[in-house]
């Protein structure tokens, strides 16, 4: 009897089928990988908390006759004209370059139905996101792609980027592909050349430079505009303190699983805290310097659902901001595309590029078969604004009936009366992430339990 034959078939752990694969490349290619979209490994996430809803103790709202308010406010600090938005659900900033002007359209439109705010991302205010946007949010990042002083003055907040989740400590990228004519304009840049951006602000080494650099923003704009701040997920807690000494409005958190249109592989996997740490850290901070509902956070990075949402801030955040939800809302990964009212087929597209819907991430290489990541001049058409803006507004629709729905059955009137009391984690890693106790227990691991 062979009493080794299961282990001559048993894989390794540490050199499974997936590493085996990336030494081979690493050995055939001597390169990284480059791709698109958010990090792929299993995290602590907000899945893993769940919320403790209303019965005897407290009582639930009638869903179809109490009211209850999703009212949103920020840049309540120093800003004379902060931002009101219906629902505190907003869209994150993802360049023109990155997507098509179709989609910023698309974006705009679908922002302004539903009452809420988008963000430029890098690269510049295309007039398209200007005129459909009701509220924009223009992104002032170390790039200075496309950077005006009259768009600042034209937008209604500004954000300062410090770092992105996907790729904290790392700057952007935009691949020669998708450097159209209009894109190289815009960022002043040769047609067809990849472009990486720099990893830091050119214009301060420190969060006293940041703060010559917020008063110069607000000088320009006669103190009009909110100033964000937006960080990457790594050392939280120092970082949200260090914006908020530097005169922040609002500090933007993006964990790792966050979105991007291009990095490497290595930083969307390696680097970074997961978003639901990050929130924590971000709270504490505020807590630390007494300036919960003074400055205001907004957190981003794997927000998917109304669940995810009312999970946030009942956390703590003011607000979310929405990267990849939005894209598959408006057709990423999606095996089909509309034209003339008709569904047509993109899987020869996917096999072309080796993938298949659900399995693509290749944004960085501007062929999307649905239209959404591309400056293709025939792919872009294939998302036409109204489509885009449809299926767009009514996922944030649904999202905020979710959130509200979750709300009433906690017995709120408001949303943002949502409140970590409310919450529990179903495991130890997620409770001692998020400070929570252990569901069934008042147990949170690394503290005594007591409250």
């Amino acid at each position: 009897m062979n009493f080794f034959k299961s282990a001559s078939h048993e894989e390794s752990w540490g050199y499974d089928a997936k590493m085996l694969q990336y030494i081979r490349n690493a050995a055939a290619h001597g390169l990284y990988e480059i791709r698109g979209l958010g990090a792929k490994r299993q995290l602590p996430h907000f899945d893993d908390l769940l919320f403790l809803a209303a019965s005897l103790s407290r009582y639930p709202l009638e869903g179809y006759r109490e009211r209850c308010t999703t009212k949103t406010v920020l840049g309540t600090r120093f800003a004379k004209k902060p931002i009101e938005l219906d629902i505190p659900i907003t869209i994150a900033g993802m360049s023109f370059g990155a997507l098509s002007a179709n989609v910023k359209e698309s974006l705009g439109r679908a922002a302004t139905e539903m009452g809420t705010s988008t963000t430029t991302g890098d690269g510049g205010m295309t007039k398209e996101e200007r005129d459909s946007s009701k509220t924009l949010v223009y992104q002032c990042l170390p790039s200075r792609y496309g950077f005006n002083p009259d768009d600042v003055r034209r937008a209604d907040a500004i954000e300062v980027v410090i770092g992105q989740g996907a790729k904290p400590g790392g700057g952007g990228m935009l691949l020669g592909q998708k450097v159209n004519p209009r894109v190289a304009k815009m960022r002043t840049l040769p047609e067809g050349v990849d472009q990486r951006s720099a990893s830091r602000q050119p214009d301060w080494t420190g969060p006293d430079d940041l703060t010559i650099k917020i008063n110069e923003l607000r000088e320009i704009t006669d103190w009009e505009k909110p100033i964000y701040v937006k960080i990457g997920a790594t050392r939280v807690f120092n970082d949200v303190k260090l914006a908020v000494h530097a005169g922040a409005d609002v500090v933007v958190v993006d964990g790792m699983q966050g979105g991007t249109a291009a990095t490497q592989t290595c930083f969307i996997e390696h680097v970074g805290i997961p978003t639901l740490a990050a929130l924590r850290q971000a709270v504490d901070a505020l807590e630390d310097l007494d300036m919960v509902g003074k400055v205001q956070l907004i957190i981003s990075g794997g927000i998917r659902t109304g669940a995810d949402v009312a999970k946030a801030l009942a956390m703590g955040a003011d607000a979310v901001a929405l990267g990849q939800g939005v894209l598959v809302a408006l057709g990423c990964n999606s095996p089909s595309y509309m034209q003339d009212g008709e569904h047509m087929s993109a899987l020869a597209e996917y096999e072309a590029l080796g993938t298949a819907p659900g399995y693509c991430h290749h944004c960085h290489t501007g062929k999307c078969p649905v239209g959404v990541t591309t400056q293709d001049a025939i792919l872009e058409q294939r998302l036409q604004p109204d489509v885009g803006a449809k299926r767009l507004r009514n996922y944030l629709k649904t999202l905020n009936m979710e959130l509200t729905t979750i709300a009433r059955a906690c017995g709120k009137q408001n949303v943002h009366h949502l409140e970590r009391e409310d919450l529990v984690a179903l495991t130890v890693e997620a409770a001692a992430m998020a400070r929570l106790p252990l569901a069934g227990t008042n147990w949170i691991p690394g503290h005594d339990g007591r409250f």
